[in-house]
């Protein structure tokens, strides 16, 4: 299971050189995330899930309380959660998550990416299958025994515990988020290398050459569309 956390290490080093686009879709994920609750991230659990993930993407504080501030106020700008689903030229399988608030401009968007370097978009349900939504942490300078101790502890029975570049890994249940960071809290552990819940692909493919180049190529521009949030892949990158 190591491998497929190469996906995620390879995205945050993939953000360093694109911070302005990445804290303008946090920007929109918090605003989304405190307008369909309360802007107080303890009495919201989407927003706090939100936030711990910003906080791995160092995510700047005016970027945040300015999302805050602007779901607090009278602005009724109204997002949709849309997925969509589709194969690379070489059959491997990508998973789109975009909020958007003009479902067509992203349907178009997204179908024209695809279009335009060889893949192609699939009906619902069409790749997920192939996926598990699975809750990710990452501590650093922590083995990965002494987590499985920590959660048993707290009577957590997590799907997998591992060790990577001395960082160890979690992958939990989607709806274990809040336990798990909750046990984590309560041994001392507020600093996450990574915090989110991701899409596990159930197996990888590997590409190299031409292959490789169209891959990325295909999911930069996916990534650069404005109402894109995530994109997920079953492409080992390592």
């Amino acid at each position: 299971m190591g491998r497929k956390w190469q996906n995620i290490k390879y995205k945050k080093a993939e953000k360093d050189k694109n911070t302005s686009r990445i804290y303008a879709k946090f920007g929109r994920e918090i605003y989304v995330a405190a307008k369909q609750g309360e802007p107080d991230p303890e009495l919201n659990q989407t927003l706090k899930m939100v936030l711990e993930r910003a906080k791995t993407y160092n995510v700047p504080k005016h970027i945040i309380d300015r999302a805050l501030e602007k779901a607090k106020g009278a602005t009724d700008e109204n997002y949709d959660e849309h997925r969509y689903e589709g194969f690379g030229p070489s059959g491997y399988m990508i998973i789109v998550d975009a909020l958007t608030n003009n479902v067509n401009r992203t349907a178009s968007e997204v179908r024209a990416a695809f279009d335009k370097n060889g893949g192609n978009m699939g009906v619902s349900g069409s790749v997920s299958y192939m996926f598990d939504a699975t809750a990710v942490f990452g501590i650093e300078g922590k083995a990965a025994d002494d987590i499985l101790e920590l959660l048993m502890e707290e009577d957590l029975d997590v799907r997998d515990i591992f060790e990577e570049d001395g960082i160890a890994i979690v992958y939990a249940e989607p709806d274990q988020f809040h336990a798990v960071q909750e046990a984590f809290k309560n041994a001392g552990i507020a600093e996450f290398t990574v915090a989110e819940l991701s899409m596990i692909p159930k197996n990888e493919v590997a590409l190299s050459g031409d292959d490789l180049d169209q891959f990325e190529k295909l999911i930069d521009v996916l990534e650069e569309l404005e109402d894109v949030q995530q994109v997920y892949h079953n492409v080992d990158v390592d």
